[in-house]
Formats: C-alpha cells, structure tokens, sequence
C-alpha cells in the first residue's frame, strides 16, 4: 500500500539550476502555491571560478558538474519527475565554452537547459521574493557565484532588473583574491546603479547561498531562538558591523564557523563586502534574508493569476491541516466560529492579523496523533519550525503559541520565552485568547465537521456565552462548563452555557 504522505498535485516537478558555484537539483511535490521539496541536493562544483580572467569554464570543474547532473538525471528517474525545468546561469553564459558545456549537460539531463540572461535572472529572483513574502517592498538582491542581480519590488511589481559581475567567485578572480581591490571593485560597480537609490529606508531582501551562509553564522552567534532562515531579518546597522567584522577576521576563528559548509567559507569574506556595501549605498532600514529565489520564482511564474493569487501561508497550512487533522473542514468552520468571537467583542482585525488566525484555526490540530502529554510540544516545535512562507518569526511565534495554548490551556508555562517574546505583546495576549476559544471549539466538536456553524462563542452583556442548538443541548455537561468559565476568567468576564 502506497502511503499517502503526499499530496496529489500531480506529478513532481524537477529544476536543476546549474550556477556559477553550486549545481542543484531540487524537486518539487507539484505546481502550487506553496511547493514543498521532497528532494535537495547541490554540488559545490565551482564553474565560475576562473571565468572573470580567463573566460572558459575549468575543466575540472565541468567535470564534476556533468558527473551531478548525470546523477541528477537517474535520481529523476527514481523520483518518477514529471518534467524537469533546468536553468543555467552567469558562468555559462559568460564563458566562451559554455554552450559546449551546456549541450552535455542537456543530453544527460535530457531536457532543455535555459541560459538565463541577467535581467531574466534578477526577475525570476525578484518573483522568488513576490512568491515568499507578504506584501513584499524594497530591492531584491541575488548573490550568485559569478554575479549580483538587483531589483526593485513593491508587492506584486516588479522593476527592471540590473546584473553586476559581483558573485563571490567573479569578484575573488577578478580582485586577484585581495579583500581591498576587491572593495574598489565593488564600489565601482554599484556606484551608477540608480535603482539602490530609490530603495532607501525600505528592507534589503537577500537571496543566495553566500548570504544565507552570513546570516546563519549572525544567527547562531546572537542565539537567536528560530532556527529558520526565511524572513530572518538584521537591522541595516547591525548588518554593517558584523559584514565588517567578517572581513577584518580569518573566518576559521568565528564561534560558530561550523555552521557554515566548508566550500562556504571562502568566499564569506566577498559577500561580506557586497552586502555591507550595497546596503550602505541603499540606506537600507533593514536585510531581510530569503530562502526562496530564482527556482521558485520559475515556478511561480508559470502558475495561472488565480493560484498566484493565493496566499502562500494559507495555502501551506491547509495542506498541513488536510495531511494531519482528523477534519479538514473542522479547521475551515473554526475560522469564521472564532472570527464571530472576535466580531462580538468588538476587536478589530487587520488584514495580516486575519491571515495569522485563518492560518492558526488550519494548524489547531496537527498534533492530535501525539500523546496528550505532549501535543502541545510538539504541535509548538512543528509549527514553528515548519517551511513555510509568508510570515516573519513574530508570525510563527503567534502561531505556535496559539497552537501550544489550544492544547495546553491558558498559561505559558513550558512554552520558551524566547521564542514567545519574538511576538509583540498584543499578538501573545491574541493567541491566548484565540487557543483558550479553541479548546472551548475542540469539546463542543470532538474535531468533526458541521457542529461549529450551529454553535457560537461570544460575548453578550459583559458575560462569554457558549450557545447550543436544541438537539445538541447533551454536550453541556461539566468539563466543558468548566473550560467556557477558565477563558471567561482570563477575559475578567462571567461565563454562561445556554441552549436555543
């Protein structure tokens, strides 16, 4: 029997995106809103490595990268890929043997590989951006082995995109491996880039492995309690010191070092460069780290208007919630009977705020396999934790305290305050509120959908009313009389079960 631990989107989508560093696969559960990977690998083959000064493509690093691509192609195979989509981009295109290289590569992978100019390349990483980010506003730039693409983004818009040869490997090859020329290099390059101008005192969103390879060192050195890379974000100030420090120290000494790959390491010290000087030359308010780019920007692409439509976190919590609940369409009533409780105690909700508790009513039951002793635990470390995109870390702190009170109750005893405290004070009393409402749904439902639209929870005369229809008036017994007055207490309110 096949496990059904999959959705059914069709069959896999496949990209190898062959860079100037890394050559990767990655394939994809199917062509949604929110695509999973159910399979990552890259290869540190280097291709861009000497392009700047000699202008062809090593062979030793061909040869690696046409011996992964050729593993590529059997893994493909095994994973039954429906298509693979495969991109090559700065080495390729820059050096005189790239379309030699490219015609191997294309009859091992067997599949087309689209050479990417850099304009095509800084749009598909500026809509990796749209796809991963709420209402995404400021440049967008994407640091790749052999070059910088930089773009401008205001929601859903994307400007015209600029490609500078500033990748890690170009700018180490072209400065002779000097940390100084390599400063004049950089300020040379982006000093007429009008665009970095008009991005001032908007955030820096960050894509590429060298960058993510900083932030994850910045991450661990500050012990930062979210151990997730996407919308991880560094006061602009803050970016400059520590951009600084890498560049004025031997890396191998940095605490934490270990957190970053060895192939990694060397070229820290050039993208330490890049960024604090590209920020500078912003004013930016703040980086803001992406783990989505140019392949998901690919794939985002070819979706039709209405699924691009689709908000990313509320797509990936109603595919959790379809893979783990005991009732999807339970998760779906909760949002509206818990939207009634809100309505009735006149709280406002803005639009970020709405999306936050839709997502929340989809993940309230995802632990529900667990011991009860610890779904609450284990719910916290899924959801905060979980791939998704479209929410910032107070965002995952809101949800996984939400979920962490619908199964453990009202206090936040057990629950890290250091993740806590990364949701405003507003947000924590709101989850609370929201997973106390919760617990009160759960024993009125038993999980099952068509129970909830015919009851409700709210707030009448200075009192929290539970309300049952007639036929339904047995499921007032005790237990749930007593979590009904727990959450009226927290609410500093009376509390009342009655049935019409």
């Amino acid at each position: 029997m096949e496990a059904p631990g999959r959705l059914g989107h069709g069959p896999p989508v496949a990209v190898l995106d062959i860079g100037s560093n890394s050559v990767r696969l990655v394939v994809y559960e199917g062509m949604t809103r929110s695509p999973t990977p159910i399979f990552n690998e890259k290869v540190m083959c280097g291709l861009g490595r000497a392009v700047a000064t000699t202008g062809e493509l090593a062979a030793d690093t061909v040869e690696k990268a046409l011996a992964a691509i050729n593993r590529y192609r059997a893994l493909c195979d095994v994973i039954e890929v429906g298509e693979i989509i495969a991109l090559a981009t700065a080495a390729c295109r820059d050096a005189r043997n790239g379309a030699q290289f490219i015609a191997e590569a294309e009859t091992l992978i067997g599949a087309d590989i689209n050479i990417l100019s850099g304009d095509r390349e800084a749009r598909l990483a500026a809509l990796g951006v749209v796809s991963g980010f709420y209402k995404p506003d400021g440049i967008v730039g994407d640091l790749g082995g052999g070059s910088l693409e930089l773009v401008d983004v205001a929601g859903e818009t994307v400007g015209e995109g600029v490609s500078l040869p500033l990748g890690g490997l170009a700018l180490q090859d072209l400065a002779e491996k000097s940390l100084k020329k390599a400063e004049k290099v950089v300020a040379d390059a982006i000093a007429g880039v009008d665009l970095l101008k008009r991005g001032k005192g908007r955030p820096f969103y960050a894509v590429g492995g060298t960058w993510r390879a900083l932030a994850r060192l910045h991450m661990w050195q500050k012990d930062h309690p979210l151990h997730v890379m996407h919308e991880y974000r560094i006061p602009a100030a803050e970016v400059v010191d520590f951009t600084a420090m890498i560049r004025r120290v031997d890396t191998a000494t940095l605490e934490k070092i270990d957190v970053v790959a060895d192939a990694r390491r060397p070229l820290l010290a050039y993208g330490a460069l890049v960024l604090e000087q590209v920020v500078k030359a912003q004013k930016a308010s703040e980086v803001v780290i992406s783990a989505l780019g140019v392949r998901e920007g690919l794939l985002y692409e070819r979706l039709d208007a209405e699924t691009q439509a689709l908000d990313p976190l509320i797509a990936a919590a109603g595919e959790l919630c379809y893979l783990r609940s005991r009732s999807p369409h339970h998760g779906v009533e909760l949002i509206d009977w818990t939207g009634r409780m809100l309505a009735s105690m006149g709280i406002a909700e803005t639009a970020g705020e709405l999306r936050l508790r839709q997502a929340a009513c989809l993940l309230a039951d995802i632990g529900w396999r667990a011991h009860p002793d610890y779904r609450g635990e284990q719910s916290l470390n899924v959801v905060a934790n979980a791939g998704f995109v479209g929410i910032d870390h107070g965002g995952r702190a809101f949800l996984a305290l939400t979920v962490f009170h619908r199964h453990v109750g009202l206090s936040e005893e057990g629950f890290s305050p250091r993740i806590r405290n990364l949701a405003a004070p507003a947000m924590r009393e709101r989850a609370r509120l929201i997973g106390g409402a919760m617990r009160v749904a759960y024993l009125v439902s038993a999980a099952m959908p068509g129970v909830l639209p015919r009851t409700a929870l709210t707030v009448e005369h200075g009192r929290l009313v539970l309300t049952l229809p007639l036929d339904l008036a047995a499921l007032a017994g005790d237990r749930l009389s007593n979590r009904v007055k727990q959450l009226a207490r927290a609410m500093k309110l009376e509390a009342a079960v009655t049935v019409r």
